[in-house]
């Protein structure tokens, strides 16, 4: 099937956020990135220093265990096990149980919550700099981000392509000052990836988003963005997705193709659009409270653990958006492509009031990123 990238809007972090997976209630499945799950608490008690010098950590993550993110987070536990020849353990708690990704970054504020998993979408309310990552066609013809183009897969690039890279040179080190000043060490990076909109009716051109209910995430861009389209942005939280849908309060919703299949949207959205409007980072941050609890020498192993860990869930992101797209049309989904020379014209009056957002630095960070 043809595979055509429309570069719409805001690919990681600004759009990043339209990351919002959704799950039905009744499965206790969870959005991969962000979640109406109970407020962080003492479930997420900081780092504990159990018998035979092990420390024990607890993982928080909104994603539900059969997701390609929870299995990129026991990859992560498993790589920083064997880094620090078993002093350092993680266990993963899936679904949202420490929280959702606001309470659980809050928590790692607090010293409540050791690791921490956050779309870069809501890590924007906490960085407002990482705007600068808007970068994909339409929100990118209007913010000065840097544009991916619709060519990248018909080149031969894979999935992640330049993207995945974003975060892994300068303007990961630029979130991570920044982060750290607010007590909490972003060591690594997984990927919700490239965003699309599934909806119960056909979007195949930029009319066909006149009227239509679309969630997004509590983010003033991505709203401006999909109003400016004609849409109706209808902020809700990601657990409310599904039966929001089914009761028709919403038309649409947007997130990675493998979402849809894992979160079994599909049993009443019947449409995707390949609209890769955004392209989603999440990040892995640990509280200070138990990033002083690794010993000194444990520190750099115990960092190089979570990226080796993040870079296999880069992996089985990948393979879980090929293998659900096939899967998909077999249930009856049909895959639209979009022209988004319109979206972009659409959109980018509306981004003029968010260009002040965007640092030089932190958009010069991402030139030499792409160019290295």
């Amino acid at each position: 099937m043809k595979r055509t990238i429309a570069t719409i809007m805001a690919a990681a972090m600004m759009m990043s956020a339209f990351a919002g997976c959704g799950s039905k209630p009744e499965k206790n499945s969870a959005s991969s990135v962000d979640s109406s799950a109970p407020a962080a608490g003492s479930e997420a008690s900081a780092a504990e220093e159990v018998s035979g010098d092990v420390i024990q950590l607890k993982l928080g993550m909104v994603d539900p265990e059969n997701s390609n993110y929870y299995k990129g987070a026991q990859a992560i536990a498993e790589e920083v096990k064997k880094a620090t020849d078993g002093k350092v353990e993680i266990t993963v708690y899936a679904g949202g149980q420490l929280g959702n990704e606001r309470d659980m970054y809050e928590g790692a504020q607090m010293g409540t919550i050791d690791i921490c998993t956050t779309a870069s979408a809501v890590l924007t309310s906490f960085v407002p700099e990482m705007d600068a990552l808007s970068k994909c066609g339409a929100v990118a013809s209007g913010l000065g981000g840097v544009d991916v183009g619709r060519e990248r897969l018909a080149s031969g690039l894979d999935e992640r392509g330049e993207d995945g890279r974003l975060v892994d040179g300068q303007l990961g080190q630029l979130i991570a000052e920044k982060t750290a000043a607010q007590g909490v060490h972003m060591v690594g990076w997984m990927e919700s990836g490239f965003r699309n909109v599934f909806s119960t009716k056909p979007i195949e051109k930029l009319e066909d988003f006149k009227g239509v209910k679309i969630r997004t995430m509590e983010n003033d861009i991505h709203m401006a963005a999909f109003n400016a389209m004609g849409a109706i942005a209808t902020p809700m939280a990601a657990g409310d997705q599904f039966t929001a849908l089914q009761q028709h309060t919403i038309d649409a919703a947007e997130n990675a193709t493998a979402n849809v299949l894992e979160n079994n949207f599909y049993e009443i959205t019947k449409n995707i659009t390949r609209s890769q409007h955004l392209f989603v980072f999440i990040g892995v941050g640990v509280s200070d409270k138990a990033w002083n609890q690794i010993p000194d020498d444990l520190k750099d192993k115990f960092t190089e653990g979570v990226k080796a860990g993040c870079e296999k869930q880069r992996q089985y992101l990948v393979e879980a958006n090929e293998a659900a797209e096939k899967e998909l049309v077999e249930k009856g989904v049909t895959f639209y492509d979009i022209d988004t020379a319109a979206l972009q014209t659409a959109v980018a009056p509306a981004m003029e009031q968010f260009k002040v957002r965007m640092p030089q630095e932190w958009l010069d960070a991402i030139a030499g990123d792409k160019a290295a």
